[in-house]
């Protein structure tokens, strides 16, 4: 499993069920509001330093998923996206990427098609029952409670760039 994570150059995420518990709340004036964990967006944040791509590709659109990618910096970013595996061969293109240099972690059946292709497949551990066979990797922790977090760890862990990453942490 490390050479595979050690390859990747791009994690592409799905959001509802993985950067968030999969929930859609609106309050009562139709805002369509979402938790997203901050654990997981400084993991984002180190592997983006570490010069790795981050990517979104979601099956909804919602302004709320606008401004957290702009927050992260997350310039990649596909929304309404039915079919996943179109706006996910446009990335490779546009970034010349190949399937085994990308990780994506999806959490339902939309996501399967690309699952199937990347290098490194993950799933969270409340994803539906017919991925967790199906993928490299099951996170121990739920859609939007820290998953997203231990994916970044674990690539950069295998890529070599804990250490840097970190350093300015444990540094006294």
């Amino acid at each position: 499993m490390n050479e595979k994570l050690a390859a990747i150059r791009l994690l592409l995420l799905d959001v509802d069920g993985v950067m968030t518990d999969g929930r859609i709340i609106y309050d009562q004036h139709g805002n369509e509001l979402k938790a997203f964990d901050v654990k997981d967006g400084h993991g984002l944040k180190m592997l983006q330093r570490a010069g790795l791509k981050v990517g979104i590709i979601t099956g909804r659109s919602s302004a709320v998923v606008s401004r957290r990618a702009q927050e992260l910096g997350v310039e990649i970013l596909y929304q309404g996206a039915k079919v996943k595996l179109e706006p996910y061969l446009e990335i490779l293109q546009q970034n010349g990427l190949e399937d085994y240099q990308v990780a994506y972690v999806g959490d339902d059946l939309i996501d399967l098609p690309i699952l199937s292709r990347v290098g490194f497949s993950a799933t969270v551990a409340d994803a539906v029952p017919q991925l967790l066979e199906r993928v490299d990797y099951v996170t121990r922790r739920a859609g939007g409670r820290g998953a997203v977090r231990e994916i970044c760890d674990l690539l950069l862990q295998a890529g070599g760039y804990w250490q840097e990453q970190t350093a300015r942490y444990f540094s006294t």
